[in-house]
């Protein structure tokens, strides 16, 4: 017998990484490959081009999205342990929402940086971090970096969603509605890590406004799908 979870039981994350053919390095295998790889590319690029200050910001990002990969891995982990409901899990995993609500805040994000930015008063963000000429390589791993982080976002979103929708519509048995519980407050975790982010975004408005209302909305709904779990 496979333990495995099925395809559409998992992240699209967790699809990406089981269906690797040949690789089987476990979850902890995974998370730490995905921060050695984007660390070392940006200390090299950060060395290359003299761009440290920029490589703290990348750090801090690596960081958070890790922490997401961690809460995911978790919360995948718990809630198809706990045997709640078929709708739930499906709308939870095999609906990909997550993805689409990912793709949303990296295409503001980008149109933010790219757009919006330059035309306000102020330096833009790009030029802080980069200078007034940012090397393409260097581009390319920023923008790599903030879909890992907006796809883990997008995650979170969709799980605060589900959590409470899933708090409303259902009962369950103690053991279950104990897991449930955890499964938010978990989420409310990952939300309060994005806090890390916040120095390197103070001088914009906009991104603070967008990061610390997502915290607080995913920190409310998640909170409150957790105490409306009911046995």
């Amino acid at each position: 017998m496979n333990d495995a979870p099925e395809y559409g039981e998992t992240w699209v994350y967790e699809s990406i990484v089981g269906a690797l053919p040949g690789v089987d390095i476990g979850d902890a295998g995974a998370i730490a490959l995905q921060i050695a790889v984007f660390e070392a590319a940006v200390l090299v690029l950060a060395w290359v081009y003299d761009l440290w200050a920029a490589a703290i910001a990348g750090t801090a990002a690596i960081v958070v999205a890790a922490v997401g990969s961690v809460v995911m891995l978790r919360m995948g982990e718990r809630t198809r342990a706990a045997m709640v409901p078929a709708p739930y899990r499906r709308l939870l995993f095999g609906s990909s929402i997550e993805v689409v609500l990912g793709i949303l805040a990296f295409v503001a994000l980008v149109t933010h940086l790219f757009v919006f930015d330059p035309r306000q008063a102020g330096t833009p963000l790009l030029t802080v971090l980069f200078g007034p000429e940012p090397p393409v390589v260097v581009v390319y791993l920023m923008l790599l970096v903030l879909w890992d982080l907006c796809y883990r976002i997008g995650t979170s979103w969709w799980a605060a969603v589900v959590g409470l929708w899933g708090a409303v519509r259902y009962r369950f048995d103690e053991p279950t509605a104990r897991t449930v519980r955890r499964v938010n407050l978990l989420n409310v975790g990952f939300g309060v890590a994005q806090v890390l982010v916040i120095p390197f975004i103070l001088d914009q408005p906009v991104l603070l406004v967008a990061v610390g209302g997502h915290v607080v909305a995913v920190t409310v709904v998640s909170v409150t799908a957790a105490a409306l779990v009911r046995t």
